[in-house]
């Protein structure tokens, strides 16, 4: 593995490695380095220093593939409170990705000690470091496979259902940059419909997700995020996958995706 980050800069453009590959085309980014990525420009976008992102949606219009990127950025509803930013990803004249976050203001503000809290699932330790079993058979390096670590401590990606992953990443999103907690949330939180399938790809299902959704009420303290997802499919093609997001600390938020639902011959 030569590749050092997801993501290097050539001045405004976004150069991805073969790190951000994902596993359904070799000329295809996996959907978390790109959705990590527009998280980053709108954080980074003016009027944000006292902001976070609490929101962000990426819409997937096409395949990202491993082709250089630019980013623009755009401020939809400045404010002192709440703000929009929606970032617009291209390649070559091809728009691929569109991201809307929501910032709101940062304060100081004390809560009652006696508020009710969730304690986290077991933590990264409890689990074993697993790949994917696709893997093997697929294109390498990749995402999936190479630029984060995994550690199951309920289901796994052998068995179908509801599943709690632990994942981190193994490199920076951009080389040369400190990776943000909201961009390794949201690097990891495409993962709920890999981790909570329920229709088995060696039958020919693929449930590719074309958006990702991610909350969070507080950033990721560490590197580790959990995952505690559940996939819901339906027999007219369209499912839904959902994530608890965790870290060691408790939650911090949710991830949701819709699924386009296809059974190959």
């Amino acid at each position: 593995m030569s590749a050092e980050a997801l993501f290097e800069r050539d001045g405004a453009v976004f150069v991805p490695t073969e790190l951000a590959r994902g596993p359904w085309d070799p000329r295809a980014q996996h959907g978390g380095p790109p959705a990590a990525l527009a998280a980053r420009c709108c954080e980074r976008a003016a009027g944000g220093e006292a902001m976070q992102v609490v929101r962000i949606t990426v819409e997937l219009l096409r395949p990202v593939p491993l082709s250089p990127l630019t980013v623009a950025t755009r401020l939809v509803r400045p404010g002192r409170k709440v703000q929009l930013v929606e970032a617009s990803m291209r390649a070559g004249d091809s728009e691929v990705l569109r991201a809307l976050a929501l910032r709101m203001r940062r304060c100081a503000l004390p809560l009652p000690p006696d508020l009710d809290t969730l304690p986290p699932p077991p933590g990264p330790s409890a689990g074993a470091m697993t790949l994917p079993p696709w893997a093997s058979a697929g294109w390498r390096p990749a995402f999936h496979a190479d630029a984060v670590e995994h550690r199951f401590v309920a289901g796994s990606f052998a068995q179908p259902g509801p599943a709690t992953d632990w994942i981190r990443l193994r490199v920076p999103l951009v080389a040369g940059e400190a990776t943000s907690p909201l961009c390794r949330a949201v690097a990891v939180a495409d993962f709920g419909n890999g981790i909570s399938w329920v229709l088995p790809r060696t039958e020919g299902w693929m449930f590719i997700n074309p958006d990702l959704t991610v909350y969070l009420h507080r950033e990721p303290a560490g590197d580790w995020v959990c995952l505690e997802a559940r996939t819901l499919p339906e027999p007219h093609g369209i499912g839904f996958a959902e994530s608890r997001l965790w870290d060691e600390r408790g939650p911090i938020g949710r991830a949701l995706q819709s699924l386009l639902l296809e059974r190959v011959p």
